[in-house]
């Protein structure tokens, strides 16, 4: 946020210095704080702790603050009344004693509150126990004031209390803290008029709380001690038992973790027969329960993969002899009747559609048994795509679709294996041209320094919602009964998914109905490398869909990918082409 214009220029320089000042102290708060914060996201013992004792802290702490509280105040409110019942007996005694002194102007009048004073006071006057008695006669300025000790009374009794007591003719007390002797003591100060015939005196008694304030201070230790100890006790409580609780959930953790990992045969130890041992039990019911199934499946699947293989293999003696049968009946179709040379025609292509079904089944098995692999070398994709795109010509002039290509005007070099990369453009730019629906199909290359991707794009019928994740399923497609006359095997994308990922790639798809379709098959420019980032975008700059309509993109084949951003470096001079 920037400084309003208005203020000065130094004062705006002040506010960024400022304003850079505190974003390096947040920076390094943050920096600071990392560890902290990492280990309370994580460890669930040290939430529960810390919030145990925080709540626990704050209970105690009003509660002893309760406590002490309410125990000063009772400390206090004692002495309070035996300093009452004690004033009241002094000020009768002092009444008493200055009856003899009719008048005040008697000489003997200072005598007796010398001796009244020094006969009511008694010890220490800064220890409990002990007093201070003063007394004065506010009415008579020529009569002295009569302490009982060199305690300083100025500071003691205050002006407010000796106008209570002198103009409003009542007892009132107050309590003041003053330093006596070097040290603070704090006092209960208590004024009391003591009626004479001649007018009243005013009798001061002081009391130091040394006594009481030693007590509270005492308690405050007490339940402060107490208190800690507590709240210290309540973390070890809270620790042990949510370790209890955390240590199985833990263990469950990792035994879940060696479990994904494929240790199938990892199991929890159960110990006695509280809820903890009844989820050990579970889990591990759970686990066996998911090894035999997964034994099963992979069985299962271990059974048709070798069903897949070895009918696929069986087939190619028959396949072969009847293909040369087949070859030798359809180069003598001519002399044959029109219904016997249309026969002819028929078994040639459906053999065709066998061989190549067949091909892709041994591919698919190849996949599936782990043995396929990467011949990579560093190759040129521009004459990839070219040759691609030449020997498309023919289907792509039948169906009426022209094949536009974007190309660079430098060579493209990555270290990919040419064979499965070609196959897989054969595959997309095939498909393309047979769903482009008679409108071009635009094959698009760029490259960056660490990956390159092929993007084809027809303007078709399009993918519905979801279809883009389903394409590259074995044998789907999306228009059953049309794909059935024009359609391919229905393994191609599948082996297209396969070869991508076999390079570390990605081969993802976009679509939109009405709107056509869009592939890009990302490679990384070197063999093993992660790919981050693709250099062209998945989803065609020039779409005309509404902006409001959902966008469907498919995940990219990688399994283990973070997934790839949606835009990239424009692939720099490209050069089109028409076939």
């Amino acid at each position: 946020m920037r400084a309003p214009t208005w203020l000065p220029l130094p004062v705006r320089r002040t506010l960024r210095v400022l304003r850079r000042y505190w974003r390096v102290l947040a920076r390094r708060f943050e920096v600071w704080s990392s560890p902290a914060r990492r280990s309370w996201r994580r460890s669930l013992q040290l939430r529960v702790v810390a919030l145990t004792l925080v709540a626990s802290s704050l209970l105690v702490g009003a509660f002893g603050w309760f406590i002490a509280d309410r125990s000063a105040k009772i400390l206090l409110n004692r002495a309070q009344d035996e300093v009452q019942v004690s004033m009241r007996n002094k000020v009768a005694y002092a009444e008493q004693q200055l009856t003899t002194n009719p008048a005040a102007r008697d000489p003997k009048l200072p005598e007796t509150f010398s001796l009244i004073v020094n006969q009511l006071a008694d010890g220490d006057p800064t220890e409990s126990g002990g007093s201070v008695v003063s007394m004065r006669a506010g009415q008579f300025p020529e009569l002295p004031s009569i302490t009982s000790s060199n305690v300083d009374t100025d500071q003691l009794i205050t002006l407010d209390l000796r106008r209570e007591v002198s103009d409003e003719k009542k007892v009132a007390r107050q309590i003041v803290t003053a330093r006596v002797d070097g040290r603070t003591t704090k006092y209960l100060v208590t004024g009391s008029p003591v009626p004479t015939s001649f007018g009243h005196v005013e009798l001061y008694y002081l009391v130091p709380l040394t006594t009481e304030d030693s007590a509270a201070n005492q308690i405050r230790t007490t339940v402060l001690a107490t208190g800690l100890a507590l709240v210290i006790m309540l973390g070890v409580i809270a620790g042990l038992v949510t370790r209890l609780v955390v240590t199985p959930v833990r263990v469950a953790a990792r035994t879940a973790q060696r479990l994904s990992a494929g240790l199938l045969d990892q199991r929890m130890k159960v110990d006695g027969e509280d809820d903890l041992a009844l989820l050990a039990a579970s889990f591990n019911q759970m686990a066996a329960n998911l090894q035999r199934q997964i034994v099963r499946l992979e069985e299962l699947s271990r059974l048709q993969r070798r069903f897949t293989s070895d009918v696929s293999h069986e087939l190619r003696t028959p396949l072969t002899t009847v293909r040369m049968a087949a070859d030798l009946i359809f180069a003598e179709r001519d002399e044959f009747d029109p219904a016997v040379a249309r026969s002819a025609e028929l078994l040639q292509a459906e053999l065709d559609r066998f061989e190549s079904l067949l091909t892709d089944l041994l591919e698919i098995s190849r996949f599936d048994a782990g043995f396929a692999a990467l011949d990579a070398e560093h190759s040129d994709l521009v004459p990839i795509v070219e040759r691609v795109a030449d020997r498309l010509s023919g289907l792509a002039e039948r169906v009426g679709v022209t094949i536009e290509l974007h190309l660079p005007d430098t060579p493209v070099i990555a270290e990919v294996d040419p064979r499965r990369v070609e196959r897989v453009l054969r595959n997309l730019v095939g498909n393309a041209v047979e769903h482009g629906e008679g409108k071009p199909v635009q094959v698009t290359l760029a490259s960056d320094e660490s990956a390159v991707a092929i993007t084809v794009r027809d303007h078709g019928i399009g993918l519905k919602p979801g279809e883009e994740r389903l394409v590259f399923n074995r044998f789907w497609r999306a228009d059953p009964s049309r794909a059935r006359q024009t359609g391919g095997t229905g393994l191609g994308l599948s082996i297209s998914a396969e070869d991508a990922r076999l390079h570390g790639g990605w081969l993802e798809a976009w679509g939109a109905p009405g709107e056509g379709a869009q592939f890009r098959l990302t490679l990384p420019v070197r063999s093993g490398d992660r790919l981050l980032a693709a250099p062209l975008p998945l989803i065609p700059r020039d779409r005309t869909v509404d902006e409001t309509a959902p966008e469907t993109t498919a995940e990219p084949s990688e399994p283990d990918a973070s997934g790839p951003k949606a835009s990239g470096p424009k692939a720099s001079g490209p050069k089109a082409e028409v076939l």
